[in-house]
């Protein structure tokens, strides 16, 4: 997910508050319950750029434990040492980040470009780099690792992932999204047709950029989960909306309650906790 940097216009942005207006009478089939989600918020995402180098947060308090690195390497630059490519001026502190408690685990994300375009121009490259990251000694407590170019059904090279991906260590995940909006059922289908059994998926729900409700978004997840197994299937939470003129703001408590609450029995990340989730929206969602 690469939204940091995108604008909408006040006439788009118009038409997208009036479609998510129009779910609201849906959306609140789907205000928070009375127990808590299961299993709820475990993690949160992060994509690091020169502005977050020093991440710091209070998302346990929301339940997370895990952490989701989109990339460390992006734009052939490195946050992390030893790659061969130029290190951004600040690397991440990474022994601090594995002492924090957000951080106990962390999927690591590889090689990736800013641009989606130049990341599926440049797939071949970015697996053996990613490849290459994936053996640097680390201080975290490494669960899994994350290629970071994001597929939809309207990318047609997608299906030469297995074969560019086969090198890379396990557990491995990719995200998806539905940028054709071609439906859940045939979302599912063209990945169940070419993903491994060994790749998970992290499904992007895109309730922050105004693509979908969240309760058709579960519907997605549900078709995902039913095709590829429920342990291969977890969900990225767009913690922001537009603003008008461009660029994102975080999401409020009262946006988003009612969006996790739709996803209740799915594993929930955050996208992106240094960027979105501030502390103030986290003592929000913790009342």
């Amino acid at each position: 997910m690469k939204i940091l940097g995108k604008t909408l216009s006040r006439a788009s942005l118009g038409v997208l508050l009036l479609a998510a207006t129009l779910g609201t009478g849906t959306a609140m089939l789907y205000v928070t319950a009375v127990k808590p989600l299961d299993p709820g918020i475990v993690g949160i995402v992060w994509q690091p750029d020169n502005k977050t180098v020093g991440i710091k947060g209070d998302w346990q308090k929301l339940g997370a434990r895990e952490l989701l690195v989109q990339w460390t390497v992006v734009d052939d630059q490195a946050f992390v040492p030893g790659t061969g490519l130029p290190n951004v001026p600040v690397l991440p502190d990474w022994a601090r980040i594995a002492k924090e408690p957000w951080a106990q685990d962390v999927i690591v994300g590889l090689a990736g470009y800013f641009s989606e375009n130049r990341s599926r121009d440049n797939i071949e490259q970015l697996a053996t780099v990613s490849e290459r990251i994936a053996k640097l000694p680390t201080p975290l407590h490494v669960t899994g690792y994350y290629f970071p170019a994001e597929v939809d059904p309207s990318w047609t090279r997608a299906k030469e992932l297995p074969a560019l991906l086969a090198k890379l260590p396990r557990p491995l995940w990719i995200s998806v999204y539905d940028g054709a909006n071609i439906g859940p059922a045939a979302t599912a289908d063209w990945l169940k047709q070419w993903l491994p059994d060994d790749i998970g998926v992290f499904f992007q729900d895109g309730v922050g950029v105004y693509a979908r409700t969240a309760p058709v978004a579960r519907t997605y997840a549900d078709a995902l989960r039913e095709r590829l197994g429920k342990d291969r299937v977890r969900i990225i939470v767009e913690a922001f909306r537009p603003n008008y003129g461009g660029g994102f703001r975080s999401a409020t408590a009262a946006e988003l309650k009612p969006q996790l609450a739709a996803y209740d029995g799915y594993p929930l990340y955050l996208f992106d906790g240094p960027h979105y989730v501030t502390p103030a929206l986290v003592k929000a969602l913790a009342k």
